[in-house]
């Protein structure tokens, strides 16, 4: 295997290794200025839910039911209190599902940023159950930007999420671009 080492005036140096394997391989910088990104500082998370939550008709209430997080790479979603904080600015695609019981109307689903809707989906369900979902791209600053699931139904009475059913229930975002 052969490495090119570039040190920094400073301290610290940048090694690039070529793989003990036959071949060529390629990788192309970009014709930009910025950070070059990684796999492994781009941040990702999935949580979902394993608790049912009660909601109240024509309420909007944050989601508290993303509690168990299945993959946190950068260690920026707080399950206390269900928010994704991500540590590196970018364009992030965030997905949010969850399954209401018992209601008899639409159920909605919203991605709120730094408190307030950033975008919404309603489900026109006649009666029984509804499983609303929502992605959107979002851009996030690194450092203060936060993201949190809302749920809402405007008639019947009911509760959203549901313990073990990750296929319905799930708040995730992936960083997809730099800044």
């Amino acid at each position: 295997m052969s490495s090119v080492v570039i040190s920094g005036d400073t301290s610290g140096a940048i090694t690039l290794s070529a793989p003990a394997v036959s071949g060529t391989n390629t990788a192309t910088l970009p014709a930009a200025t910025g950070t070059v990104m990684v796999s492994g500082n781009m941040p990702t998370f999935r949580a979902v839910s394993n608790i049912t939550q009660s909601l109240t008709v024509n309420v909007t209430t944050k989601a508290t039911c993303y509690t168990t997080v299945q993959w946190d790479t950068a260690s920026c979603y707080n399950s206390s209190t269900n928010r994704y904080t991500p540590n590196v600015a970018g364009y992030y695609e965030v997905k949010a599902g969850i399954q209401y019981g018992a209601l008899s109307a639409q159920p909605y689903i919203y991605i709120y940023k730094n408190g307030s809707v950033y975008t919404r989906y309603n489900l026109i369900a006649a009666s029984g159950y509804g499983n609303p979902f929502i992605t959107g791209l979002v851009y996030m600053n690194g450092s203060t930007d936060y993201l949190e699931v809302y749920l809402e139904s405007d008639a019947g009475s009911g509760s959203a999420g549901t313990s073990g059913d990750n296929a319905y229930c799930y708040f995730s975002a992936a960083m997809i671009r730099g800044a």
